[in-house]
């Protein structure tokens, strides 16, 4: 894999990210998102959880033409990256807890992800 193969994975996993952290987002600025069909409806319509499905369409185009190009044996395990992600800017964005064991977890992930890498190459 080379690396405009990876930097397109990073990317794809940055927007899979960014649309569930715009979807995270929407649902707090609701009480009660599912109270109702009214509210139900008023959380879809909210600008939050369509900007986060617009990201994730166009996230889905962009996976379509990767797995295209890349084993999808190599791609995907890379997306992995997005627990990585998702942890670190869950504590940043939202005050989520950053725990030693979710550290080490990510640690393990990326350490899955370089095997996986490396195994591409000396296959």
């Amino acid at each position: 894999m080379n690396a405009s193969s990876f930097v397109l994975i990073l990317a794809n996993t940055l927007m899979l990210v960014t649309g569930q952290f715009l979807w995270k987002y929407g649902l707090m600025q609701r009480e009660k998102p599912f109270e109702s069909i009214r509210t139900i409806l008023e959380l879809i319509f909210s600008p939050y959880i369509i900007g986060g499905l617009f990201i994730y369409g166009c996230a889905t185009v962009l996976w379509l033409f990767i797995v295209s190009r890349v084993d999808l044996s190599l791609a995907y395990p890379i997306q992995s990256l997005a627990y990585i992600i998702s942890i670190f800017g869950a504590y940043y964005f939202f005050g989520e807890s950053l725990s030693a064991l979710k550290i080490v977890g990510c640690l393990l992930i990326l350490a899955g992800v370089a095997c996986i890498g490396l195994s591409g190459k000396y296959a």
